[in-house]
This record gives C-alpha cells, structure tokens and sequence, in this order.
C-alpha cells in the first residue's frame, strides 16, 4: 500500500511539473531588444520565412467594396542599422474598387529584415509611404506615418519568426513606442489550410504553422497568420469587426 501511495504521489508529482513547464512556455515572451551584429554574421535560413532574393509573393484580399492586392518582393538591397546588415524587402499595396480593370496604390514599404545565426528572422522597422485619397479616390497627398528604424528615437528591432518555434511561446515583433508595438504567439504547428492556387498544394502536406499577432495599440484588432515549410506565409485572417482573408495566390 505504501508503495502504491509512493507511486501515485510520483505520477501526481511528475503532472504538477509538466503543468508547471507548459506555464512557463506560455508566459514566455521574447522582448524585443538591442542586438549584437557578431549574431548576425552567418545567417541561416528559416523553413516558414525562407525569402529567397529576387523571390516575388503575390497576395489577395476581398471586403465587400474592394478588391486588395498586395506584392512582396525580397530584393538584392541592403540596409545597415545597428550594426546588422538587413535585407530590403519592398512592400507595396494596391485597391480596386471596380473588380481588378484598375488598381490604386495606396501605400509601398520598404521593410528591413535580419536572418541571426540561428535561424531567427528579425524585424529592424520600415520606411513606408501612404498614398491618401478623397472620397472620389483623387490623390490628395502622401505620409510617411508609420515609419520607424531599430536604434534611432529608442526604437528596438524584434522577431517575426522564432527558429524553433514552440506552441505557446510568445515574441514582440518590434518596438517603437506608441507606433509600433506588435506582438506575436505561436498556437500550432499542424494547422490545416486550403488554397486555391493548387501549385502550392504539396507545401500544405504536412500542416501549417499558425501564430497569433496583436498589438496593444488596436485593442480588439487580432491576426492568424499561416505559413507553410519551405513556402512561407500563405494565409492571413484579419478579425477586426468583419473576418477579411487574405491568400497567397502567385509566387514568380
């Protein structure tokens, strides 16, 4: 009986300890912070942000009165801030309000990336320009609210993508204060998503890893973002009032 008592009282231990270590897991959150550019000399390449230069990812959006596409383009352009030599990648976003015959850009972004030595892709802030219209859709002027570079104003470079990532862990992604704050977590590693360009199809096999992304600034405002192995990100709900999808639909 002693020895039942003694085994039960061990498997009762070992559940506390195991919760015990899911709840540090979960906790968890990777600040964002300044970084040592020695940790940055021999990148390596992230499976669910692999970027390769030259690389074009074309995406799309549907609301119920505009048609949104946005092309992300990974160019041979470098930056060096804080030390850490970043990989410009240009960002630029068109609206169409009469089915896809013509398109308004609205805003292009060069945002800068880092890959660290194990295999962390970091976020070191952006230069953006918002084109804004009238109510007719005749261009009024350009802003370029919103940008922000690692280093300067006691802004901080964060993660987008952890190397290994593990459900539960959470990471800021940038930070400058009152304008950039956003956060991510990861939820899953086995996530299901369908796509309507089939070419992607064997990307999906094996499952997809799914995060959560915030910020502290948009109460309410929440992202799942979905990224395939080998491909990168694929699928994107924005649940903000109304569910907006946003899909990968060409890569050239």
């Amino acid at each position: 009986m002693k020895r039942l008592v003694c085994y039960l009282t061990l498997a009762v231990s070992v559940v506390i300890l195991i919760c015990f270590c899911i709840g540090i897991v979960e906790a968890k959150c990777i600040e964002a912070r300044a970084v040592n550019p020695d940790d940055f000399d021999s990148p390596q390449d992230n499976t669910y942000f692999p970027m390769a230069i030259g690389t074009t990812y074309v995406y799309m959006a549907e609301t119920e009165d505009e048609l949104i596409r946005n092309e992300i383009t990974i160019t041979s352009d470098t930056e060096l801030i804080m030390g850490v030599t970043c990989v410009v990648v240009y960002d630029v976003e068109w609206v169409s309000i009469d089915d896809g015959v013509t398109w308004i850009l609205i805003e292009d972004t060069n945002d800068w990336y880092a890959w660290d030595n194990d295999g962390k892709v970091w976020y070191f802030g952006e230069e953006t320009k918002e084109y804004v219209y009238d109510d007719d859709w005749n261009f009024l002027y350009t802003t370029d609210e919103g940008s922000w570079e690692a280093g300067v104003d006691g802004a901080l470079p964060g993660i987008v993508m952890l190397a290994e990532p593990l459900p539960g862990v959470c990471y800021q992604q940038e930070y400058y204060e009152g304008e950039a704050e956003d956060y991510g977590k990861v939820k899953r590693l086995d996530a299901k998503v369908s796509l309507e360009t089939e070419e992607f199809d064997e990307f999906l096999e094996e499952g997809c890893l799914k995060t959560k992304e915030w910020t502290p600034l948009e109460p309410g405002a929440i992202e799942h973002k979905y990224y395939a192995p080998g491909l990168g990100l694929v699928f994107i709900e924005e649940l903000k009032e109304k569910t907006v999808t946003v899909e990968l639909v060409e890569v050239y």
